[in-house]
């Protein structure tokens, strides 16, 4: 197999770092767990998602409790967004992320993200 076909067999997916995570400045650490993981960063980007913009990514909770102080969060400073490519991507950057619940993310996964940068519903 050529490195291009190597390459578009690869999964391709979306990640962003959150504007808690991005003020604290752990945008290159956590970059660096991506990379060390064996993620290739394809692009980044920083951008300030607008509420509309926010409230439309996160549209399955709409109506949920939670929903609104989300997309203020999400809205509230500038995320990086990122284009991350792997074998099984999806599912290892969810693992690489941890469990949602940060507190829960450190008893269960002390080596993921969000028990690391306590990015989690803590903030949300």
């Amino acid at each position: 197999m050529t490195e291009i076909q190597t390459w578009k067999t690869l999964e391709k997916t979306y990640a962003m770092i959150k504007p808690n995570a991005v003020a604290a400045g752990s945008e290159q650490s956590i970059l660096q767990m991506a990379e060390d993981a064996g993620f290739t960063i394809i692009a980044k980007e920083y951008m300030q998602l607008t509420p509309e913009r926010a409230g439309a990514f996160y549209g399955e909770h709409m109506g949920k409790p939670f929903y609104e102080k989300l997309v203020g969060f999400m809205s509230s400073g500038p995320i990086m967004a990122l284009a991350l490519a792997k074998t099984n991507a999806i599912q290892e950057w969810r693992d690489l992320m941890g469990p949602t619940n940060s507190e829960k993310a450190r008893e269960e996964a002390p080596n993921s993200i969000r028990a690391k940068f306590e990015i989690g519903r803590a903030h949300v």
